[in-house]
C-alpha cells in the first residue's frame, strides 16, 4: 500500500486578510498527500483591546497573535495536524485560545496543552487506512513560564545547554592566551529531556504506522550537536521523518539509517511579523512517499511567497541558488539532492 506526507515549515497567519488566498494555489498539491503537516508558528487569539502585562511576562508579548478568524485558512490549505511548539506561542490565554481554535476547526494539535502531559501527548491522524503519528517539541522557548509544567500550560521542549571552550591551536593559528580567540561552541540535550522524548517516540511507534517527530530547532549555517543528537535519537525510537524548523531558512539535510531529517524547512506562510513584512524568503515542502509502510522516495519542492499571500512553488531551476547552498550545508553528511522539475530527491 502506498502512502505520502507533505510537510511545511512555519505558518503564522498574522497578516492574512482572505483566509481562501494563501494556499490556494498550493492546495492541488498538498492534496496528492495523504497526510499534510506543518508548524504553526503563531496564536490563533484575540487579545483584549486594554491589557496590562504582568512583572514577569516577555517584551513584544502581544507580538504573534493572529485573529482566530484566520483559522480557517489552515482548513482551506488541507492541513491534518499542525504542530505548536515553538518560541512564538506564548501566555497560557493565548495557547489555550489557540487549541480551542483548532479544536473548533477540527484540526488535531501536538506541543502544547493544558500542562506537561497534554503538551507532550501526540496526534494520530488515520488517513486511507495508515495512521499517522505526530508530535512535536521545542528548544527554542522563553525561561518565563513558557515551557508546560505540571500544573500550567505551555509548550512542550528538550531543554539544551551551550558551552564556550577554548580552542588549542596547533597550526600556526592564533593561541588560545590571545584576546579574541574565537571558542568552539559545544552544545548538548539534557539528559531527563532527551529521555522522556525518547520514551514519548517509542510510545507513539507502537501507536502509528507511520511517525513524524517535528522540532523548532536551528540556526543558520553549521548543524549544532544537540540538534543532531535530537534528530538521531527520534529515528532511533522509531521515527520514520524528523522535520525542523525555527530559523526562516533552508538548512542542511541527512539520511540516517534510511531516513530524511530536515534540519530546517524554512517558512511557509509567513507574510508578517509583529514589527514588519516579511519578504523575499525561500522555504522547502517536504516530500516523503512510502510503500508498505517503507520510505520509497524523499524530497522536497521550493516555495515563495507573493506580495498577494499566495504560496507558489518553485522549479528547482528558479531555485538554482538556493539548491546548490543546501547541497554544500549536506555534504558533511553525505547527502545527494538532485534537481527533477519541481522537485528535488534525496539519496545518499
Amino acid at each position: 500500500m502506498r502512502s505520502s506526507i507533505i510537510l511545511t515549515g512555519d505558518i503564522n497567519l498574522l497578516g492574512v486578510e482572505d483566509i481562501t488566498v494563501p494556499f490556494r494555489r498550493v492546495k492541488s498539491t498538498l492534496q496528492q498527500a495523504d497526510a499534510v503537516f506543518g508548524n504553526l508558528e503563531c496564536c490563533l487569539y484575540d487579545p483584549p483591546v486594554e491589557r496590562v502585562m504582568m512583572p514577569d511576562e516577555k517584551s513584544g508579548y502581544d507580538g504573534f497573535f493572529a485573529p482566530t478568524k484566520t483559522g480557517p485558512a489552515l482548513v482551506h490549505g488541507g492541513f491534518h495536524c499542525v504542530g505548536n511548539a515553538n518560541n512564538q506561542n506564548y501566555g497560557p490565554e493565548a495557547i489555550m485560545s489557540s487549541n480551542a481554535c483548532l479544536d473548533k476547526l477540527g484540526i488535531p494539535h501536538v506541543g502544547t496543552g493544558v500542562n506537561r502531559a497534554a503538551a507532550r501527548a501526540p496526534a494520530i491522524v488515520t488517513r486511507n487506512g495508515t495512521r499517522f503519528g505526530f508530535l512535536q517539541r521545542t528548544s527554542q522557548y522563553w525561561p518565563n513560564h513558557h515551557e508546560a509544567g505540571e500544573m500550567h500550560p505551555g509548550v512542550a521542549v528538550i531543554k539544551a545547554y551551550t558551552a564556550y571552550q577554548p580552542v588549542y591551536y596547533k597550526d600556526g593559528t592564533l593561541p588560545p592566551n590571545r584576546p579574541g580567540t574565537p571558542p568552539k561552541i559545544l552544545t548538548w540535550c539534557d539528559r531527563d529531556y532527551l529521555e522522556w522524548f525518547r520514551q514519548d517516540v517509542r510510545a507513539l511507534r507502537e501507536k502509528a504506522d507511520i511517525v513524524v517527530s517535528s522540532h523548532h530547532m536551528g540556526h543558520r549555517g553549521e548543524i549544532l550537536d544537540f540538534q543532531i543528537e535530537i534528530a538521531h535519537a527520534a529515528i532511533d525510537e522509531g521515527a520514520d521523518v524528523v522535520m525542523a524548523h525555527a530559523e526562516h531558512y533552508p538548512l542542511s539535510i541527512e539520511v540516517y539509517k534510511g531516513k530524511p531529517i530536515y534540519y530546517g524547512l524554512g517558512s511557509f506562510c509567513f507574510i508578517k511579523s509583529n514589527k514588519r513584512f516579511l519578504k523575499g524568503w525561500v522555504g522547502l515542502m517536504a516530500r516523503v512517499t512510502f510503500d508498505d509502510r517503507k520510505i520509497s522516495k524523499m524530497g522536497f519542492s521550493f516555495v515563495r511567497q507573493l506580495d498577494n499571500t499566495e504560496i507558489v512553488v518553485r522549479s528547482c531551476a528558479e531555485e538554482a541558488a538556493t539548491l546548490a547552498e543546501i547541497q554544500q550545508m549536506s555534504k558533511r553528511f553525505g547527502t545527494k539532492l538532485e534537481a527533477s522539475g519541481d522537485e528535488v530527491i534525496i539519496s545518499t
